[in-house]
């Protein structure tokens, strides 16, 4: 038997493509567009699968780790460090750059064994060559993430002081540099990965010598590589290109957008760049374009709050306002309330941006302050349309504002959204805008305020005493809300199923309050924030932390998380 370990040959009745159809991990459509793409091009259907976004790196790997026998670097194989990688190479017969060139990892296991890792461990010669350059040892082939040997790599050149292929230029260079192969597969694969993760966001942030890569998994950042600062432009340059932004400008904010398939899914990615001190911060924010129905009976809403939703959204006329900072859930929460008010007897009409989910039998906008089709101008055309119910994705500036009183003075109902701390400070905010005071208290019915929490994962959460101050306080709202339920404070471990945090997906906290005759007294009189909160407060209401520790009390979520969120 050769030195070289023998390779598991696939099954000739079972291809790559069959074992990620059975696996559930491919569709079929995506099977034959890959394939059809392959014939095209050339290249492994794997590679060719991930490039078009049909399956994440992570799920190839797993799939083909099973059909050629091959362990993976860093799961059943411990992946290497810098040191151990540049001894190796130094000791090598066939030199450092002879490595970089093939894209190869090389690096010494217990005994006689030498493990190896490439973008493509299939290649005859590559493995010839390996058994030439290391005669007598028993060589080990490895499958790895591409972002893993990327890594590496580059901090092995880096090592050597070799040049880097991926440093700036041009635009004719920049744009050579984003077509590379190993650019389009790196950004395809972050992607794939942010997907599989149910990432919201990814945040590319360059440093001086080395650049990171976080995603935002509810509601939170979480680091997920680190890259040499020379691999920068070039990704920056391919995200740019396919979002549709000029790729040499580097001094001002650009935004852009693109529709591509990621993991699988249909999604729309907004992509925003922003000039710093060492390059620019590049934020994409991920939004699946096919999503379950949600209704206002998922979004964690308590029995009496879901009960006052439903009552504000079958209004006649008025406005209804939902506030919260950037990523509260605001637009999710103004969807599922067009989804209570669409009964098929109304004509609703909105105007965003972006339209960020396309819902049936509703006429949306998208509005192009550019070409002059701003939040103001849609509104005038939309009230010509004769609407019942008008959703206006943000009142941002007076004269959206005035319209929308206009609108609701006059029959139709509005809802929208403020960005505001709290539900009461929308008032104030309306009225800081130029809003007259009165036509503040008429039109506006009611307010709500949201945050977003993060829910404790099922599968290792464990129960956990809390402070009597806060069971006393929580207990004053559950007497009334959740009669007769005992409390069931839990704290958050971490496993597999949640990455280590302890918390796997979110739900909303809320504070929801009616504009009563004694809220317009206050509200045309110009009383204080801190007047109107006792009011509705004495009225009933109840604000985010005390929707929260309710959320707390039942075991949904922790304390903590409370706390983080709707504060101390």
């Amino acid at each position: 038997m050769s030195s070289d370990v023998a390779l598991r040959a696939p099954p000739r009745d079972r291809l790559l493509g069959e074992l990620l159809l059975e696996a559930g991990l491919l569709g079929a459509a995506d099977l034959e567009r890959g394939l059809a793409l392959q014939e095209k091009i050339g290249g492994r259907i794997g590679s060719v699968l991930m490039r078009i976004g049909a399956v994440s790196e992570d799920n190839l790997l797993q799939v083909l780790s099973r059909q050629l026998g091959l362990p993976v670097m860093g799961a059943e194989v411990p992946a290497p460090d810098e040191d151990m990688l540049r001894l190796t190479a130094a000791q090598s017969a066939t030199g450092v750059d002879w490595l970089l060139d093939q894209q190869l990892l090389v690096w010494p296991g217990e005994g006689n064994d030498l493990f190896c890792a490439t973008r493509d461990p299939l290649q005859p010669a590559l493995r010839e060559a390996m058994r030439h350059a290391w005669p007598g040892r028993r060589v080990h082939w490895c499958l790895c993430r591409a972002q893993d040997l990327e890594r590496m790599l580059d901090g092995l050149a880096h090592h050597a002081r070799a040049n880097d292929a991926f440093g700036g230029g041009d635009e004719q260079q920049l744009r050579a540099m984003a077509e590379e192969a190993p650019v389009v597969e790196l950004v395809s694969n972050l992607m794939a990965q942010a997907v599989e993760q149910r990432a919201s966001d990814i945040h590319l942030e360059p440093e001086e010598r080395s650049f990171s890569v976080r995603f935002r998994i509810d509601g939170v950042l979480h680091n997920r590589l680190n890259l040499p600062r020379d691999r920068f432009d070039a990704v920056a340059s391919r995200l740019k290109l396919i979002s549709g932004m000029d790729i040499a400008e580097r001094r001002l904010p650009q935004d852009g957008r693109m529709s591509t398939r990621v993991g699988g899914q249909e999604m729309d990615i907004r992509v925003s760049a922003l000039p710093g001190v060492h390059g620019e911060s590049i934020v994409m924010r991920l939004l699946p374009k096919e999503r379950k129905e949600l209704g206002l009976e998922k979004l964690g809403f308590e029995a009496d709050h879901l009960a006052l939703m439903r009552e504000w959204t079958a209004q006649a006329n008025g406005i209804v306002l939902v506030t919260g900072p950037t990523g509260s859930g605001k637009s999710t929460t103004l969807y599922a309330a067009l989804a209570a008010a669409n009964d098929g007897l109304k004509k609703i009409i909105t105007v965003e941006d972006p339209v960020e989910f396309q819902l049936p039998a509703i006429t949306q906008i998208q509005a192009h302050p550019d070409i002059g089709l701003t939040f103001a101008n849609a509104l005038r055309s939309i009230l010509r349309q004769d609407p019942d119910v008008i959703m206006i994705g943000e009142i941002r500036d007076l004269e959206t504002a005035e319209i929308a009183v206009q609108a609701a003075l006059t029959g139709h109902l509005v809802l929208s959204t403020l960005h505001t701390n709290d539900a009461i400070s929308a008032f104030t905010r309306l009225v800081d805008m130029g809003v007259e005071p009165f036509l503040v208290a008429t039109p506006v019915r009611a307010v709500q305020a949201q945050r977003l929490v993060r829910r404790l994962c099922p599968h290792c959460a464990r129960p956990h005493a809390v402070p009597a101050s806060i069971e006393a306080e929580a207990r004053r709202h559950a007497e009334h809300v959740l009669p007769g339920m005992a409390p069931r404070w839990m704290e958050a471990v971490g496993c597999g199923h949640c990455m280590q945090t302890g918390y796997r997906g979110r739900l909303g906290i809320y504070e929801l309050v009616p504009v009563s005759e004694a809220m317009q007294a206050l509200i045309v009189s110009g009383a204080s924030v801190n007047e109107m909160k006792q009011l509705a407060r004495d009225e009933g209401c109840r604000f985010l932390r005390d929707d929260g520790l309710l959320k707390a009390w039942q075991g949904l979520t922790t304390v903590e998380e409370v706390l983080r969120v709707a504060g101390g």
